[in-house]
């Protein structure tokens, strides 16, 4: 999960009002305390915590609770509002023909984020390219190749030259038709003006319609410097901030650059070529809550149901949320959820989700990476069962499990551990399709009543 530990952190803290049918100020206070530390543990500046602590603590006390609304779902709204007042505005962007210009310094993730976006551009229907200009570091060329190669976009470099504004111009005419040019530039250890002059004349070649600074989630509160000396130098549109997914400091990051002039674009949430997200602050500020993000979901799902072989009315969703499924579901199931990425991922987009920790610990440190490899091998073990055994999993035993290996060619270690999936996947959706949250996101879904973006003012309670 993105920032995962704050997420955490903040979950456990609107815990302490659990199950309370009003607020005192001694409850207030201890929810209060566990936030501020949270958010000082991924490296908030201190003055906004301050502010933040102050409107959270006023609100929560002085405010009356909607009708039918308990203290717990009255101050996570309290908590809500006021961190995407925090975040601040997502970068204006439009699915459009356009050339995009990435900067940053050296060791930003530039390269990564510039095949993550074609990618991104790519699912939206677009026609996306990459340049890669940037003839300072070594290995950029090779590397971006490879990224570009991953992403399945057309790539331009030339690693014998060094004039990166030739290669800028050869690019833009090589890919004049395309819909979407992302043009990679050189990065320095600092704000260099040979860096600073390097950029204006690519800028002058390449005419983008916007300029995006790509950051380092892990330099936390000095993102803000960063954007605002890159945006008088060079200027900048918008922001993406990468690495969000392996530091303590993303929070810092984050809103660090909405204390400047800048607005956040994208975000990078892992290594995989599929991650990086349009920065929502609604869905963002959803998802660490444990409220999920519902956009964000059907965005993953349709996504993976173009790239299945799944018919999409072989789907049921209702069924698996239930726990009332078999191997056979499982099977088709697989073939979608393959294509969504990490399933921890996926499941910190599913309200009520978040806020069910125990049941996440739970789960083997690995069942969360549903790869192609394993898929390959589920589908093996699924092929020798007989249609008994993909009807009742649970009578599978020992003598099935190695009678089921020698004919998959797989181990008895293979069989077991699709079993365990299969138990897991069991248990967590019936647990979250009983839970009250997910009923009521059920119920306003089927009523046409959610905001789809994030939780918004229809948030599920």
């Amino acid at each position: 999960m993105v920032l995962g530990d704050l997420g955490s952190s903040l979950q456990d803290a609107l815990e302490k009002v659990a199950g309370r049918s009003r607020i005192d100020e001694e409850a207030v206070e201890e929810v209060v305390r566990d936030i501020q530390r949270a958010l000082l543990q991924a490296d908030v500046d201190v003055s906004l915590v301050n502010d933040l602590s102050d409107s959270i603590r006023e609100r929560a006390l002085n405010e009356e609770p909607p009708a039918g609304t308990s203290a717990r779902e009255h101050v996570l709204r309290i908590v809500y509002e006021e961190m995407v007042a925090v975040v601040g505005d997502a970068t204006e962007f439009e699915l459009e023909e356009q050339t995009i210009l990435l900067a940053g310094l050296q060791g930003s993730g530039k390269t990564t984020t510039s095949a993550k976006m074609a990618r991104w551009f790519s699912r939206k229907g677009l026609r996306p390219a990459i340049v890669q200009t940037d003839t300072f570091r070594p290995g950029a060329y090779e590397q971006s190749k490879e990224m570009a190669d991953r992403a399945e976009v057309p790539f331009y470099g030339d690693p014998d030259s060094e004039d990166p504004v030739g290669i800028a111009r050869e690019g833009m005419a090589e890919f004049e038709d395309r819909d979407v040019v992302i043009v990679d530039t050189a990065g320095r250890h600092a704000l260099e003006d040979e860096l600073v002059a390097e950029i204006e004349d690519i800028e002058s070649v390449v005419d983008p319609d916007m300029s995006l600074l790509v950051l380092d989630a892990s330099i936390g509160q000095s993102a803000g410097e960063q954007a605002d000396a890159f945006d008088e130098a060079v200027g900048v549109d918008g922001v993406v901030i990468t690495k969000l997914d392996g530091t303590a400091k993303g929070g810092g990051a984050l809103t660090a650059v909405d204390q400047t002039d800048s607005s956040i674009a994208f975000i990078g949430t892992g290594e995989e070529v599929s991650d990086v997200e349009r920065f929502d602050p609604d869905g963002f500020i959803s998802r660490l809550l444990g409220m999920g993000d519902i956009r964000a979901l059907v965005d993953r799902v349709e996504e993976a149901m173009e790239e299945s072989d799944v018919d999409e009315e072989e789907l049921d969703p209702e069924k698996l949320l239930s726990g009332d499924f078999t191997l056979r579901d499982v099977y088709k199931q697989m073939e979608a959820m393959g294509s969504m990425g990490r399933l921890d991922q996926v499941m910190d987009m599913i309200p009520g989700m978040g806020g069910m920790g125990d049941l996440k610990d739970e789960m083997p440190d690995d069942f969360a990476e549903v790869t192609e490899q394993r898929l390959d091998t589920y589908r093996a073990v699924m092929d020798s069962m007989t249609d008994e055994e993909l009807d009742n999993p649970s009578r599978v035993g020992a003598s099935e499990v190695r009678r089921v290996a020698r004919g998959s060619g797989t181990s008895e270690e293979d069989v077991r551990e699709l079993l365990e999936y299969y138990n897991t996947m069991e248990r967590t959706m019936s647990q979250l399709g009983g839970g009250r949250d997910m009923e009521r996101m059920m119920k306003k879904m089927s009523e046409g009543d959610m905001d789809m973006g994030g939780m918004g003012g229809n948030m599920p309670f």
